[in-house]
């Protein structure tokens, strides 16, 4: 009689083996057997309770795309002080109607600056400074008890320059030096050199770094102390693949792919969202199925819009990727509609993206721990009458505060002198316009300030996918600026919406005369209108974007075979009219009265 694991294999190593046929030509099935093998064990060291949820999920495999879910994105630190504190937080995520806890900076980083978390010492201990690996069993415990899922950070282009395997490279080690991309001389570097792009070309610009130890030059695409691996060696997908299973069998409920767009590296290119990137997924996401079916990948894919579909399968022929991808067009989209007050550009952006697989879903968010990248496409611009280039440096400069009529006060950050190009930080009550209207004690302003935070989670909570809360959004907290007198910090603007979660805001959240309690009371609203509309159920849904006949209303409509019709209505230009749709009729039921904001 087969075993459950040997019936995953029948339906999950034809995936295997098609993705390392890619990646790795003749040594595919000997890795394939290889990694099977590992799977197999990992399945019957995972914990019992975990192995009856991958039979619950297996039954119900779409989960992660049910009307309910809501998503919360925190540092640790920043959100409870250390993994104890976090647990002491979950009542509060229960109240706002979190189901989905978005952990950052959870694993041991890199002593000293570490690129907010992500130059990563240790992939399976937590950072010491948070607790130990016993305190995160504890909370995985707790927030599963309490109907909360785990999400934690894989990093999979780079490990920190004090990760073991570094440390043994430095040391001379050449099987661990085959695990990264090293270089004896610039020779090499010079060539790939030619079409690179910096990531961060205030904080290091270039993508090699001399490594006097080893001798040699290290490609480092992110910072100095992020060594990228050589994912072309067999070795990394081995070793990586070993992680992720661990990572699964400690509890953790979805994986984010960080710089997954990274992994893979083609002389002439930009090293960015090649062929074998995808491979590198859908590997990692084969393997997973056979030992932890329950635990789902997120693609941490920040890139352009002709490229973002592909990470959650979407291919000439679909194909099992990630379940999630951040929705960073619709995001950006947002925050460009309510500087410019006009709809048109969204639209037709988000329209042209192919519809995703049945199985796959969005995060969908208005801010995170990171930048906001303008990720204005040339053509879509063109589309509308606009300039790429001058509508990136448009929302650039109306975001930092310096174009006429800018409600916002934002900070620069990755300045590129010679592209133009130009990234944005800032809360997202500072970007809005809280700050302003607070400085100007205008009461008008505020209020228009927070229906632009409620607007954007509207959009957020309505689209489709889980929506994403970015730890003190819900409270309209500000901007930090202790990262001023940090000197890990100091250099890098991003720590301005990474604040210490405020206690002080919390505790007025259910008073409605402030600030912090109108927007609590918004987003709480939203949380429990998304859960009474089923049409937001993504497995089957379509999504489709429409032009209502009023150019500042940003509309999309969804249908979902078997729970009916829902349209969405942002009105980002201030200004009432009256939007047409077929679906929009006199039976249709307006979810967010009679608090509409939108």
């Amino acid at each position: 009689m087969a075993s459950e694991f040997d019936d995953r294999v029948d339906e999950w190593r034809p995936d295997l083996d098609a993705a390392l046929i890619g990646l790795y030509g003749g040594d595919a099935a000997a890795l394939a057997d290889d990694l099977v093998s590992r799977a197999r064990d990992a399945h019957a060291d995972r914990p019992t309770e975990l192995q009856a949820l991958d039979r619950r999920r297996t039954a119900s495999p779409y989960w992660y795309q049910a009307p309910e879910r809501v998503g919360y994105m925190a540092y640790v630190d920043r959100f409870g002080g250390d993994l104890a504190g976090v647990r002491k937080r979950i009542s509060y995520l229960q109240e706002l109607g979190v189901d989905t806890l978005h952990l950052l900076s959870l694993m041991q980083p890199r002593h000293g600056d570490n690129d907010g978390g992500y130059a990563i010492r240790d992939y399976l201990r937590p950072d010491e400074r948070l607790g130990t690996p016993a305190d995160l069993a504890d909370l995985i415990d707790d927030l599963r008890a309490g109907g909360i899922s785990l999400c934690a950070d894989f990093i999979l282009n780079h490990t920190a320059d004090d990760h073991e395997w570094a440390v043994a490279a430095a040391g001379g080690s050449a099987y661990h030096q085959s695990l990264y991309r090293t270089f004896p001389d610039r020779t090499e570097p010079d060539l790939w050199e030619a079409s690179l792009p910096e990531v961060f070309p205030n904080l290091s610009p270039g993508n090699f770094t001399w490594n006097a130890q080893m001798e040699r030059w290290v490609w480092t695409t992110f910072r100095e102390f992020q060594w990228d691996l050589d994912w072309s060696n067999a070795d990394v997908m081995r070793e990586i693949a070993s992680i992720a299973l661990d990572l699964a069998n400690l509890g953790i409920d979805i994986l984010r792919l960080d710089a997954v767009a990274f992994t893979w590296k083609r002389l002439g290119t930009n090293c960015q969202n090649q062929p074998e990137a995808h491979l590198v997924a859908q590997s990692l996401r084969a393997v997973l199925a056979l030992a932890a079916p329950a635990t789902v990948l997120l693609a941490e894919a920040i890139v352009a819009p002709d490229d973002l579909v592909a990470y959650l399968g979407r291919h000439e022929f679909e194909r099992r990727e990630c379940e999630l991808a951040y929705h960073n067009q619709l995001m950006v989209q947002g925050w460009s509609m309510v500087a410019s007050g006009r709809a048109d550009l969204a639209l037709h952006s988000v329209a042209r993206l192919p519809a995703v697989p049945n199985r796959a879903s969005w995060f969908t968010y208005v801010r995170c721990h990171d930048d906001i990248g303008w990720a204005i496409d040339d053509t879509d611009a063109a589309s509308v009458g606009l300039t790429g280039q001058a509508h990136r440096a448009y929302l650039a400069a109306f975001y930092r505060g310096d174009f006429p009529g800018s409600f916002a006060r934002g900070l620069a950050f990755g300045r590129n002198t010679i592209t133009g190009d130009e990234r944005t930080s800032g809360m997202t009550a500072t970007l809005a316009g809280v700050t302003v209207a607070l400085q100007g004690d205008d009461s008008l302003a505020l209020d228009e300030a927070i229906d632009r935070i409620l607007l954007l989670y509207g959009i957020a909570f309505g689209y489709g996918g889980i929506p994403i809360v970015y730890m003190g959004d819900e409270l309209g907290q500000g901007d930090d600026t202790d990262w001023l007198r940090d000197q890990d910090e100091v250099a890098d603007s991003r720590w301005t919406h990474r604040p210490a979660f405020d206690d002080v805001l919390a505790g007025r959240r259910h008073d409605r005369s402030t600030v912090t309690g109108r927007v609590w009371a918004g987003i709480r609203h939203l949380v429990e209108a998304r859960r009474t509309c089923l049409p937001l159920h993504d497995d089957g849904a379509t999504v489709t974007p429409f032009d209502p006949g009023v150019p500042s209303v940003f509309a999309w409509h969804r249908s979902h075979p078997r729970y009916g019709e829902f349209v969405g209505l942002a009105n980002v230009g201030g200004i009432v009219d009256v939007a047409a749709h077929p679906a929009i009729d006199l039976h249709a039921v307006d979810l967010l009265a009679p608090d509409d904001t939108l």
